[in-house]
């Protein structure tokens, strides 16, 4: 987490304060580079709060200057730390007066769901913590993009590209041998959006995803599909992928197991699970660019919700900056409450379904997909165009 303050060329005095709430993402550190390089611009000092909420509750708090964040744009993970603790009704009262005590009067929090949650329970305690009365904004930073209110978090794209990288050399891997299908394992919680992406994107045969529910109907003709495929189509090779959480009876073993016995005479199984490696790497251009892009954005709302409002106890006051249908999108934190489901902290929609019947298409399933626009949350009046 980082918090900048300093003397500017608005109105007074401008503090702000920045951080990392949830698990490591690539191009986080491309957004606080970015945050911290628009804020010293414009004449801002920078403090780096490190790990996260707790260490600004304990006031972990340090200056950045510009020289600091250099090469931080091609790095992975967070340099200045995070973890996944939110606020608590004990910590609070601490986080309320470690912002009192230093004049804090804007506040940046990039992160994953954990984000999501510590900006929203932010928000709803300004009347018993009038030093929350303060512009906050969240941007989404995580590789499950489980976040609502954006179609594209920082990192899912950086994750994307391991998991078909990876995928692309374990069924070359098994070039010259006899046929193969490899189960694989995705992260994501309950998102099943790696799952899918991956699988369309590295030629998947079947994507399992906690979102679609399979039976074990399902699975049972997705084995024979696949030993006819092996057996009369010609190919060799085939790629089955497994959101972590789609199923807590059908788990990775299960349908590793259920493979090997149904088409032991058509294939063998092997089955890799990924694990932390999508969360490693360095940072594709994509995330670089969104990361850098979406922190100026910050910068700059910031400035005009300080220079232009005085009550910052509203819900347009504490936002979640997302990209929607390709435009960035301010909406109110509070709003998403009604997109959300909290219990799998996972988005009520997510435009990214639509699609998952052009991958069983490609599979030779039967299936039919319409080109769909997806849903978008939010209020139209807080779009701005990406450029």
């Amino acid at each position: 987490m980082d918090l900048f303050s300093g003397k500017t060329s608005y109105k007074g005095w401008l503090y702000s304060c920045r951080g990392h709430v949830g698990a490591p993402a690539c191009g986080m550190n491309a957004a606080v580079r970015s945050f911290v390089r628009n804020c010293i611009y414009r004449g801002d000092t920078v403090l780096g709060v490190h790990d996260g909420m707790q260490g600004l509750t304990e006031g972990h708090i340090e200056e950045i200057k510009w020289s600091d964040v250099t090469g931080w744009i091609s790095q992975g993970g967070a340099f200045l730390g995070t973890n996944r603790i939110v606020p608590t009704p004990e910590t609070l009262p601490l986080i309320a007066e470690q912002i009192r005590k230093r004049n804090i009067q804007a506040l940046l929090i990039i992160g994953g769901y954990e984000a999501f949650q510590t900006v929203l329970t932010l928000a709803e305690n300004r009347e018993k913590f009038k030093a929350l009365c303060i512009p906050i904004m969240c941007i989404p930073a995580t590789i499950s993009n489980n976040v609502p209110g954006t179609d594209f978090s920082l990192g899912c794209d950086t994750a994307l590209n391991e998991i078909t990288e990876i995928c692309d050399r374990i069924r070359q891997s098994a070039q010259g041998t006899k046929r193969r299908v490899f189960i694989v394992e995705t992260m994501g919680g309950y998102c099943g959006y790696l799952a899918t992406l991956a699988g369309l994107a590295g030629g998947a045969d079947a994507a399992y995803i906690y979102e679609e529910p399979a039976t074990i109907d399902d699975l049972v003709q997705d084995v024979k599909h696949m030993a006819s495929k092996m057996a009369t189509g010609g190919i060799s090779r085939g790629l089955i992928l497994r959101n972590e959480k789609a199923n807590e009876n059908y788990n990775t073993d299960f349908i590793s197991n259920l493979y090997s016995e149904e088409g032991k005479q058509y294939f063998t199984t092997r089955v890799n699970v990924l694990g932390h490696m999508q969360q490693g790497g360095s940072p594709t251009p994509f995330d670089r660019n969104m990361g850098t892009k979406m922190a100026a954005k910050a910068v700059e709302w910031f400035i005009d919700k300080l220079t232009n409002e005085k009550n910052f106890s509203t819900p347009h006051s504490a936002v979640m900056l997302g990209i929607v249908r390709r435009q960035y999108r301010f909406t109110p934190i509070q709003e998403l409450k009604l997109y959300t489901d909290f219990k799998h902290r996972i988005p009520c929609q997510q435009w990214w379904l639509n699609i998952r019947p052009l991958l069983r298409i490609l599979a030779k399933h039967e299936s039919t997909w319409t080109a769909d626009e997806g849903m978008t949350v939010g209020v139209d009046e807080n779009i701005e165009a990406i450029v």
